[in-house]
C-alpha cells in the first residue's frame, strides 16, 4: 500500500487499532484545552485506538509541553504523541515567545526521538478564534497522530 497519494489515489484509511498514543494537555486556557482533549480522545477511539492505549499527562502551559513529550517519547511505549494547548495573544511580546519556543520544542522532540507528534497547540488572536477551532483541531490532531504512526510503520516495514 502506498502512502504517497497522487490526484487519482484516495488517502489511506485511518486505522488506529494496535496503536498506543500519548497525549500532553496544557492546563492554561483550560476551557479550550479540555474541549481539544475530549475531541481528540473521541476521534482516537472512533479510529480504533483502544481507550486503555491512550495515556495522558497534563502540564501547566505550552512551554512545559516539549519536556513532557520528550519524557513520554523516551519510554518507547508510544507510536505517536499529541500535544494540546491554547496560546491567546495578549498585549505583550509573551505570545510570540511562548508560541515560537513551544512550537520549536515540539518539533525538536519529534525529530530527535523519531516519533510522530501532532501539535495542536492553538495560537490565536482572541477567545472567539479559540472557541471556533477547539473541536476541529482536537479531531485533526487525532487523525494526524494515527496517519503519521501508520506512515512510520509502513516505511519501517
Amino acid at each position: 500500500m502506498s502512502f504517497i497519494p497522487n490526484r487519482e489515489q484516495a488517502l489511506p484509511p485511518l486505522d488506529g487499532r494496535g496503536l498506543r498514543i500519548g497525549i500532553v494537555t496544557c492546563r492554561f486556557n483550560d476551557g479550550v484545552t479540555t474541549a481539544l482533549r475530549n475531541a481528540c480522545i473521541g476521534e482516537l477511539i472512533h479510529l480504533g485506538v483502544a481507550e486503555d492505549a491512550i495515556e495522558e499527562v497534563a502540564v501547566p502551559g505550552a512551554l512545559e509541553a516539549p519536556l513532557a513529550l520528550q519524557l513520554l517519547a523516551q519510554t518507547g511505549r508510544f507510536h505517536a504523541l499529541v500535544t494540546l494547548g491554547c496560546i491567546i495573544r495578549g498585549e505583550t511580546y509573551h505570545f510570540e515567545l511562548v508560541a515560537n519556543e513551544s512550537g520549536a520544542g515540539v518539533t525538536r522532540v519529534g525529530l530527535d526521538a523519531s516519533i510522530p507528534i501532532a501539535n495542536a497547540i492553538l495560537t490565536v488572536e482572541n477567545d472567539e478564534q479559540a472557541e471556533v477551532r477547539k473541536i476541529d483541531k482536537g479531531i485533526d490532531a487525532a487523525r494526524v497522530a494515527v496517519e503519521m504512526a501508520q506512515l512510520k510503520k509502513a516505511l519501517k516495514a
